[in-house]
């Protein structure tokens, strides 16, 4: 074997260990889910679940745009969304005291929401306070401080 052909070997050693051991992104292995189950002590479920919570909710009041920009720094964001649970549909009273009162109220219904979704999950309602800044650090971390503005802004 002539070192032309041995330097292609190592080569090809060297890219198929790679490819094995790179791993595939998805919710679970996301970085996010992983930070919210080891500093909050909640299930995998659950992190996804309330973490999905949170990014539909900020998904109804950011551009398509914006909320692209976001989900690029956030793999299996989707995944995420999916595993939130259903919103229910608004009595229509906190729509009405939103139109009445302005944006205040408004951050008041959703934050309404957050929590009967986090109860959905089986966690109470207070760690919304608790999922928060974590998911607001993390898109801080990943896409920089104009993003996780951006994501603040539409919570």
């Amino acid at each position: 074997m002539n070192s032309i052909q041995f330097i292609q070997r190592i080569f090809l050693t060297v890219f198929v260990t790679l490819m094995m051991v790179s791993p595939t992104v998805s919710a679970e292995d996301s970085g996010l889910v992983s930070l919210l189950t080891s500093k909050l002590g909640v299930s995998e479920k659950q992190a996804e679940g309330g973490a999905g919570s949170i990014f539909n909710i900020a998904k109804q009041s950011l551009s398509d745009n914006d909320f692209s920009s976001i989900a690029k720094v956030v793999p299996g964001i989707e995944k995420m969304m999916d595993a939130a649970p259903e919103e229910e549909k608004s009595s229509g009273f906190l729509d009405s005291i939103s139109s009445i009162f302005g944006s205040q109220s408004d951050k008041v219904g959703k934050i309404s929401k957050l929590k009967n979704s986090f109860q959905e999950l089986g966690l109470s309602g207070d760690m919304v306070g608790k999922f928060m800044p974590i998911v607001l650090g993390y898109v801080k971390e990943k896409g920089g401080e104009k993003l996780m503005s951006t994501l603040k802004d539409a919570l």
